[in-house]
């Protein structure tokens, strides 16, 4: 692995030269590989910052993503005098217009919606895991789809201590949006969307245009977790980036019962969820990054 400093961020360049796909025959998305990739997430133990599972998932991030082409870059940040981290990835074959596709890496430090065990760290099944293991499975598939479009993958630190002890939310992704020069033509999120009765609606806070785009690529190929309804609006990791200006939106399921308890546990996770969930984010890159896809700026801000 070779190493590198740029502009505040440490390079880290994998060894593996050629992605999973060989450029010309698409990859599709694994709803069973995303769930493995949530396993070993879960295996780690508590992945809050402090903790050894911590540390231990951003190794695997890295370590992940070389084996299949990405180049990394690790983007560090302190706060209340904690060392934080977020991970970017990009890739050599995807150049374009910039699309950052985002989730959040660290589990909450206390289970305070458990009424049993509420000071317990929380598994972080579907709360972290999920939009992680996402992430890691589209790095696999995406090099082979010959997109015209940058895609950066953005992994999160500090997105879910929220009112502990003094600490804020999305942390991570108010630290890439505060420091990100290049206008994004959209940022997607993925969170809570592994959950064995997986429901989409419509987050409310996220950019109208883009939301469209992606429920109807959703909708027209069955994926019925992908409902065409207006949900909660949340404060998640678009939220920075919409403060900007910038096209964004959260595909979430809020109504996850095990949400910051101890019970949130890979039992709770399905291949099919994942797989509904990515293969949608994949059909709307292949439309809009794709050789007929329409101007980059064809996405408006709210």
């Amino acid at each position: 692995m070779r190493i590198a400093v740029v502009a505040g961020l440490v390079l880290f360049v994998g060894a593996c030269d050629s992605p999973a796909g060989d450029g010309h025959d698409p990859v599709e998305f694994d709803g069973a590989e995303a769930l493995v990739a949530a396993k070993e997430q879960v295996d780690m133990g508590a992945r809050h910052p402090g903790s050894e599972g911590h540390a231990e998932v951003q190794e695997w991030i890295q370590d992940r993503l070389e084996a299949v082409g990405w180049e990394v870059a690790a983007q560090p940040f302190e706060y209340g005098g904690i060392a934080l981290r977020n991970f970017v990835a990009s890739h050599a074959d995807l150049r374009g217009p910039l699309v950052i596709l985002g989730a959040h890496y660290d589990t909450r430090p206390v289970a305070d919606r458990d009424a049993a065990r509420p000071d317990a760290p929380v598994p972080g099944a579907n709360d972290g895991a999920s939009g992680a293991a996402v992430l890691i499975e589209l790095a696999r598939v995406l090099p082979s789809d010959g997109l015209a479009c940058e895609i950066r993958l953005a992994f999160f630190d500090a997105e879910d201590s929220g009112r502990i002890a003094g600490w804020d939310w999305a942390l991570g992704s108010r630290h890439m949006a505060a420091t990100l020069e290049e206008a994004p033509q959209a940022v997607i999120i993925v969170d809570m969307v592994g959950d064995r009765d997986l429901r989409l609606p419509r987050e409310g806070n996220s950019n109208p245009t883009l939301v469209d785009a992606i429920w109807s690529a959703a909708q027209a190929a069955g994926l019925t977790a992908f409902v065409d309804e207006v949900g909660p609006s949340i404060l998640d990791d678009h939220t920075p980036f919409l403060e900007r200006g910038w096209p964004a939106v959260d595909i979430i399921d809020f109504t996850y019962p095990y949400w910051h308890t101890t019970e949130d546990t890979l039992d709770k996770l399905s291949a099919e969820s994942l797989e509904q969930v990515g293969r949608a984010i994949q059909l709307w890159l292949r439309k809009s990054c794709g050789e007929d896809s329409p101007p980059a700026d064809s996405v408006e801000a709210p």
